[in-house]
């Protein structure tokens, strides 16, 4: 039998490819044409599922925005879809596939057409980095790997062991964190679009600072996969400065 750990690294090496817009090299077993595929089958369940505001001026500010945010981040290539979901929740998403879906509760709080733009480059930055890829890639990889580690240690304390902790351990140790990443990631290329859209990269402070005043979430940052507030705020005022903005 050969071993197991250099065809893992060699999986893991093939798989990974330079992201320019990132500055660093990524796992991506999971290719884009099935995230596509999900995020249309998401969008289509969204619609049938929750409440589509017809507000007319709600619906026009978030195309309006959209539109030139994703121009901003190039990702012409397909037709996108905007709508504005009757939510109390400030909460945004773009899925791969080319859909913006905004909700109610997210256009309250923002003060201006900059903060929204804050919110949809953030979103975008998601897409444009494929971190959707990249997630359901290392969540593969780590499956891949514990489920060698299980099988190679039989039935004894060490396969219990692996079976009742190394999920958690993958999870909190690897998953969680590299999602953290990711978000910020997003924050930074966000900043990036909304200003190349002619919007003030500054409002995306004043966006999260209206987002802390909300409460947010009592889960500790270690087991969270977004950053807190306030790490959030640090950098995005510290990228910002730098880029003299």
């Amino acid at each position: 039998m050969r071993p197991v750990f250099p065809i893992l690294a060699a999986l893991a090496l093939g798989a990974c490819a330079y992201n320019p817009d990132l500055g660093r090299q990524q796992m991506a077993i999971v290719n884009d044409a099935g995230l596509s595929k999900a995020g249309e089958q998401a969008w289509n369940q969204a619609l049938r599922t929750r409440k589509v505001s017809k507000d007319p001026a709600m619906n026009a500010r978030v195309r309006a925005v959209g539109q030139k945010v994703i121009a901003a981040t190039n990702l012409w290539d397909r037709p996108w879809d905007y709508a504005v979901f009757e939510d109390t929740a400030p909460n945004a998403f773009v899925l791969p596939g080319g859909h913006v879906g905004v909700t109610s509760g997210l256009l309250k709080i923002v003060d201006n057409d900059d903060q929204l733009a804050a919110v949809i480059g953030h979103e975008a930055g998601h897409v444009v980095a494929r971190h959707a890829a990249e997630r359901q890639s290392q969540t593969v990889a780590s499956s891949l790997v514990l489920g060698v580690l299980g099988a190679a240690a039989g039935s004894s304390d060490t396969a219990r062991a692996i079976s009742d902790y190394g999920g958690a351990g993958a999870k909190y140790g690897f998953l969680l964190p590299f999602s953290r990443k990711q978000e910020l990631e997003a924050d930074r290329l966000g900043v990036d679009y909304m200003r190349r859209a002619g919007y003030r990269p500054r409002e995306a402070v004043v966006l999260w600072r209206h987002m802390q005043a909300q409460g947010g979430s009592s889960t500790p940052q270690f087991a969270s996969t977004h950053p807190s507030d306030s790490t959030r705020i640090v950098a995005l005022e510290t990228y910002i400065a730098t880029r003299g903005w």
